[in-house]
């Protein structure tokens, strides 16, 4: 019976296209006995779902923060559509649909509170004490590799953390063509995003799967973040140019239909994803929209302005308390107590307050805030 149930998990290797990445190529970092009958990037995404960054996701900002309004995206939702979005391609072109949730569903961990500003902060504070930059899908890696599970990890295959590390979705690219890579080929990318902001902009994904990932990392946020800019008044219908209209539709529906299956008809049988020239072209104007009209105009500047004096007084507070053994702080009583002594004892106490901090949700930061400057 067990045998019969084991089979019927590994059917779909079957039917997938010779471009996939099969579930018998997976690889982790630290060896392990199949124990149940999930297989390699199944069993990755209970590891995900069921992690504690996973949860953090329901309270963390896609693109506007801190709106009275619950039907705007949080990044929990965002992540959701790209796991949809991506499966969608993934199935039409008979690639690993496990591999593919997995990267999915991991993408953001690594993202801090209220979104990319946020992420601008926590990169400057982390610069200024020589740690390096801060980018949230590196991150991501990190908290999957270091943090969860007390400071273990979660044992993540290479394809899903390399397709988490190279999904940065703000980077379009008409065609993405996946390179072979070992662990040691990912260890080195992955630590020079630390030392090189230029890596960052270089990385290609080891998987078609991960390509797909990358592509409908945008597909998900371009038509939603317009949806949402358009229910807060931010902008109107009318606001967006009349080619775009015409080439992707004028609502969050026709553009998700549009992009998906241009990449579709684009990418079938070949081994890299691809978009036409026309489809392409209208989704790079309106990212370019999007910039100009929505993300520089999601957050004034005395709105960043205050989210930084947030950063930076947890940051200061915390490392004080760390330096100076005050276990009465939040860091020592909520977050180390949970972490084991190979965390503690190899990262520095600017590294520890980052990692502190980056974890945090939009109300968690806001109360921690008010804690300190209220006692």
């Amino acid at each position: 019976m067990l045998e019969e149930i084991e089979k019927n998990m590994k059917m779909h290797n079957k039917l997938l296209s010779n471009y996939a990445c099969l579930d018998s190529e997976a690889i982790r970092f630290n060896e392990e006995k199949d124990t149940d009958i999930r297989t390699p990037f199944f069993r990755d995404i209970d590891r995900i779902i069921y992690s504690l960054s996973y949860n953090r996701y329901s309270d963390k900002t896609q693109v506007f923060s801190q709106k009275d309004n619950d039907h705007i995206c949080k990044r929990m939702i965002h992540v959701q559509l790209v796991s949809k979005v991506a499966r969608t391609i993934g199935r039409a072109l008979n690639l690993n649909e496990d591999l593919i949730e997995a990267a999915a569903l991991g993408h953001d961990l690594g993202h801090v509170p209220f979104g990319h500003v946020g992420e601008s902060i926590l990169n400057k504070i982390s610069l200024e004490n020589n740690e390096g930059y801060f980018n949230h899908n590196v991150q991501s890696v990190r908290i999957l590799t270091n943090l969860e599970e007390s400071g273990r990890g979660r044992n993540i295959t290479l394809q899903v953390l390399d397709g988490i590390l190279c999904h940065n979705g703000e980077l379009a690219l008409k065609k993405y063509q996946p390179v072979k890579k070992t662990k040691e080929i990912f260890l080195k990318q992955y630590e020079d995003t630390y030392r090189d902001n230029r890596t960052i902009k270089k990385l290609v994904p080891m998987t078609l799967e991960s390509c797909v990932v990358r592509i409908s990392d945008i597909i998900a946020y371009i038509g939603k973040d317009i949806e949402d800019a358009i229910t807060l008044g931010v902008i109107s219908i009318d606001d967006l140019p009349k080619n775009i209209k015409e080439v992707l539709g004028v609502n969050n529906k026709s553009t998700v239909n549009t992009l998906i299956m241009d990449v579709i008809n684009n990418s079938i049988s070949k081994n890299y994803i691809c978009m036409s020239d026309k489809v392409f072209n209208a989704l790079i104007e309106l990212k370019e929209f999007n910039y100009k009209n929505i993300y520089l105009k999601a957050n004034t500047e005395e709105q960043v302005a205050n989210y930084e004096k947030i950063f930076r007084t947890i940051f200061d507070y915390s490392l004080n308390a760390l330096k100076n053994n005050n276990q009465n702080a939040n860091i020592y009583k909520i977050y180390l107590a949970n972490m084991n002594d190979d965390y503690k004892n190899n990262n520095s106490l600017e590294r520890i307050v980052i990692d502190y901090i980056a974890g945090m949700t939009d109300d968690y930061i806001l109360n921690e805030y008010n804690k300190i400057v209220n006692n």
